[in-house]
């Protein structure tokens, strides 16, 4: 691989949030998949398999499976019953920057 070609991640993300369109949906999706990493931590941390999951909350594995890997929007009422199921209390927060 010839290394003048080679872009330096860090630097061209630092670049592209210069840009708000490109930060804001950064930022957008950032959230999406924190939120699907923490589903996912949570379930395991139950012990109950994604099917298991979604057969608590009425849906099907494969959107589990997709919420979990941040390919998924979340509604309130979703994200309510993911809680409910996980045994969790969903807080959601608006902090200051």
């Amino acid at each position: 691989m010839n290394r003048h070609n080679t872009i330096d991640f860090k630097n061209h993300l630092k670049q592209e949030l210069k840009n708000k369109q490109f930060k804001k949906y950064f930022n957008e999706y950032g959230r999406q998949l924190e939120i699907a990493y923490l589903i996912a931590q949570k379930r395991k941390q139950a012990k109950i398999s994604q099917k298991e999951l979604a057969q608590k909350i009425g849906t099907t594995q494969s959107n589990v499976a997709r919420m979990e890997s941040g390919n998924q929007n979340f509604s309130m009422v979703t994200l309510e019953k993911i809680a409910e199921a996980l045994k969790s209390e969903l807080k959601i927060s608006f902090l200051g920057k």
